[in-house]
């Protein structure tokens, strides 16, 4: 994939527009934005590459669902004092994001200055890739700069019509993002392996077809090991089987066979009479001894040390998806044991795919400690499974 890079993009002294993706978990207050502030980190090296050459910097974001209308629970003004921290100088929040007074605010810019658009979304225009709307954004600025990786697979305002009408290229945490991935899918070093976790099988249906062929070891944990243990046979009490991809699962696992893949299920789990963060009962059996009624939670202690010990011995590793309930303390052993057996391994690269698995990462302060951890939840999935990203395809080629 070879779209026009931040580099190639004639940006100096310019009026900037920077898409960038600041969706952070604001409903858990605004005072713990510093703890989910990954989205807005892994933009500072494009806003100060843009800072360095004399831009006036816009950027714009959407944060939650308000549905095309104003919600006040979901201003980016919050968003943007963090960001002003992060950077050491002021961000100026403005009330809207498209209309006169917003594009007077942009005109009274000075060079290295910025400012931070109002949510995208509190206009339906921004989700129904209204053209005017596009217009409304493009008139804005000189360039456009896609940063927001995170969104780059839905064909929205921002996204796909901006890049329309203005001169166009890849931010570096976009660019960083398609490479990454691109390297991991295209040319791994070898042995290359997938962790797939997460609540559903179905979830990663298209990833496990797209991988499958490429990788040498296949590690299930979290609630896809459930259905996967079920097609194998096993008992797996009261958990949630996915019936309909049963079938699938016994698919896999033979085709992996049949190619030489190594498919490493957990020998130990975790279980709990009630699903609850505070289950009355809580003990560790083996893959075959799921009591009746009990709800599988966890990989256990032994799973997790053996799926460490063979990922350690791999050079490529793809991890997407918790190993168990990890939202849930009690059940975080198995994602915690893992991501630190992985985290640092001095031969190998390791890929970590964005949503609950780099909140993960994140809240395990193991970031730094991984050579890549994705910023885009249902990007991701989508590069993984090979699809076109509108987002990314909407960038001109180099």
């Amino acid at each position: 994939m070879n779209k026009r890079a931040l580099s190639q993009l004639d940006v100096n002294g310019k009026t900037v527009l920077v898409r960038v993706d600041f969706n952070v978990p604001i409903e858990q207050g605004v005072e713990f934005i510093a703890n989910y502030d990954h989205r807005l980190r892994a933009t500072l090296p494009t806003i100060e590459y843009l800072l360095e050459r004399q831009c006036k910097v816009v950027l714009c974001s959407h944060l939650g669902r308000p549905g095309g209308k104003v919600d006040e629970t979901l201003r980016l003004a919050p968003v943007g004092e963090r960001l002003a921290a992060l950077l050491g100088r002021p961000v100026a929040p403005l009330d809207d994001c498209v209309g006169p007074a917003v594009s007077g605010a942009v005109a009274r810019m000075s060079p290295g200055d910025i400012c931070l658009l109002e949510n995208l979304r509190f206009h339906a225009g921004e989700e129904s890739n209204d053209a005017g709307f596009s217009t409304q954004l493009a008139g804005l600025a000189d360039c456009f700069v896609m940063d927001a990786f995170a969104v780059a697979h839905r064909a929205h305002a921002s996204t796909v019509g901006v890049p329309r009408l203005l001169p166009t290229a890849m931010g570096l945490l976009t660019q960083r993002e398609v490479e990454s991935l691109g390297v991991a899918l295209e040319n791994p070093v070898r042995p290359l392996a997938a962790l797939m976790g997460g609540a559903k099988v179905s979830d990663k249906i298209l990833v496990l077809e797209n991988l499958l062929a490429r990788l040498d070891h296949l590690f299930i944990g979290g609630g896809m090991a459930v259905t996967f243990l079920a097609a194998a046979g096993k008992s797996v009490g009261a958990s949630s089987v996915e019936d309909d991809r049963l079938d699938f699962a016994r698919d896999v696992i033979a085709r992996a066979e049949n190619s030489g893949v190594a498919v490493h299920l957990p020998q130990d789990l975790v279980v709990a009479n009630q699903f609850d963060p505070n289950p009355a009962e809580v003990d560790t059996v083996a893959m075959d001894d799921v009591p009746d009624g009990w709800y599988v939670m966890d990989i256990g202690r032994s799973a997790a040390s053996a799926f460490a010990v063979a990922l350690a011995d791999c050079r490529t590793i793809l991890w997407n998806g918790p190993m168990g309930v990890f939202e849930m303390e009690q059940f975080s052993a198995g994602t915690r044991q893992v991501a630190h057996g992985i985290a640092g391994l001095p031969d190998a690269t390791t890929v970590v795919g964005g949503g609950s698995t780099a909140e993960a990462v994140e809240s395990l302060g193991l970031m730094d400690s991984m050579t890549h951890v994705s910023t885009g939840g249902g990007a991701s999935l989508e590069f993984l499974e090979g699809r076109i990203l509108p987002g990314i395809d909407a960038i001109p080629d180099a």
